[in-house]
């Protein structure tokens, strides 16, 4: 009798860049997921990747304390602490990654830079999609963020996705926490999801094909 077999689903983990509190970060990754999951492409697929949200505030990982050096590490049993153990498993579940990143006085958050340099092994190879925002789209930021997922060998989309708020009021909204309005039907950045669906896009055909389950 024939082994019926079917592929695995990509497992695309969600990175909210953001521990200020409070913040609006997880709104806007959960206004980027809900783009992509809407996505015509995504949802005729019979195997769709799987969203998962990765909150840095949640992992609260302190300020990186192991000896060894990164890169030297292949296994997650040879960090020496608990937390690294713990964040480098967490890393390996994804076959990419999509970053949602504010911009902080033109460099993006220094919690992110932390999480990044804990791990190297568990991040090369694996497509990065980079999506900012900020008063002017946070795309200073997203440059520098580049240029450090390169570091680590990512694979670093052609497409970034820049989100400005459209006013001032719209800001400090933003920056108090409060509701911005990114869960109806219309929204300030419907014309953003072009760009979005671009880089979800480019990201798919940067996953190597789905494992093949019997």
């Amino acid at each position: 009798m024939a082994t019926t077999t079917s592929p695995k689903p990509h497992s695309i983990g969600v990175v909210i860049c953001s521990s200020r509190q409070p913040r609006v970060c997880p709104q806007i990754a959960s206004f980027v997921s809900s783009t992509i999951t809407s996505l015509p492409s995504y949802t005729s697929n019979l195997t769709p990747p799987t969203l998962t949200t990765i909150d840095l505030l949640e992992w609260n990982l302190p300020m990186f304390n192991e000896p060894l050096v990164p890169a030297q590490i292949h296994t997650a049993a040879d960090y020496v602490q608990p937390h690294t153990q713990a964040w480098s498993l967490e890393i390996q579940k994804y076959n990419a990654f999509i970053f949602v990143l504010p911009q902080y006085n033109w460099g993006y958050p220094a919690v992110l830079k932390n999480a990044i340099d804990y791990l190297f092994n568990e991040w090369k190879g694996k497509p990065a999609m980079i999506v900012s925002y900020g008063g002017h789209g946070g795309g200073k930021a997203a440059a520098q963020l580049r240029q450090v997922l390169d570091g680590v060998g990512m694979k670093n989309l052609e497409t970034m996705v820049a989100l400005s708020f459209p006013s001032r009021d719209v800001t400090r909204m933003a920056a108090t926490g409060k509701d911005i309005g990114l869960e109806g039907e219309t929204t300030m950045w419907d014309g953003e999801k072009g760009n979005v669906e671009k880089a979800w896009r480019e990201l798919e055909g940067a996953l190597v094909p789905p494992v093949v389950e019997g």
